[in-house]
């Protein structure tokens, strides 16, 4: 089927997904938040040339919308999110990377259907309260944040796979977060850490295994285990740590 140019001439319509590029993107159109059966709404500039029309506040009518399933609204210039955002219980992908939020509202954690979030390239200091309480998510991206604190909290999110921490600001990792052990992809370069929890080894499913990547620790000035250790993934980890464990036994 052929799209339908409607509402204005940088809105195209297909059916139940609807993508708003350039001018409109300074003032989203009121007509767009009437389309209630929406379910995939993407509002960011197409390419590196349209980057001048970015959008500066995401209008609380999204609230409107509760059949969104997917909301891409990364590469804006969003300083906050409305506090809305938590009335789309359908949502299910949400992209907020490449914008300038510091915070989160509290709200987000009633998106009990989210699955993925993306927040890389923001300026977050701390990994918000909020993601802690999202028991669905199974993807989220805060790299390129200034985050140095995780909390313990971060334990909740049981059905996580992917978890990317790169380019931060992290001095140490929580215990807690050797309790998610769905983890497959865990990456931590460049950040500040000197050590690991003694029971990093136990995140059996970390799937680097021999094929390492400088993704995961590079960048950091990791003192126990010791960089070599790390590169022999999780296996390598739990050993070194064991260890360590009978000679303050011995």
């Amino acid at each position: 089927l052929l799209p339908e140019k409607c509402l204005a001439l940088n809105i195209t319509c297909w059916k139940k997904k609807l993508k708003i590029s350039g001018r409109e993107l300074l003032s989203v159109p009121t007509q767009v938040f009437g389309l209630e059966q929406l379910q995939v709404l993407e509002m960011s500039p197409e390419r590196e040339s349209c980057l001048r029309y970015r959008m500066e506040l995401l209008p609380q009518e999204i609230s409107r919308l509760r059949n969104l399933t997917c909301l891409y609204v990364d590469s804006n210039n969003l300083k906050k999110i409305p506090a809305e955002i938590g009335t789309l219980s359908c949502l299910e992908r949400l992209t907020l990377s490449n914008n300038s939020l510091s915070s989160l509202p509290t709200e987000m954690g009633a998106l009990q259907r989210l699955q993925s979030l993306h927040l890389a390239n923001n300026s977050l200091t701390e990994l918000p309260e909020p993601l802690c309480q999202l028991r669905s998510l199974t993807f989220l991206d805060v790299s390129d944040n200034k985050i140095d604190t995780i909390p313990s909290s971060i334990r909740h999110l049981e059905k996580l796979e992917t978890l990317l921490l790169l380019f931060n600001s992290l001095e140490s990792i929580p215990e807690d977060v050797c309790l998610l052990r769905n983890l497959h992809t865990l990456w931590l370069g460049n950040n500040h850490l000197r050590s690991l929890p003694a029971a990093f080894g136990e995140l059996v499913n970390l799937d680097w295994g021999y094929n390492y990547c400088s993704c995961n620790f590079e960048g950091n000035p990791l003192e126990s285990p010791p960089p070599e250790v790390c590169s022999r993934g999780p296996e390598g980890i739990r050993d070194y740590f064991s260890s360590l464990r009978r000679i303050w036994k011995d």
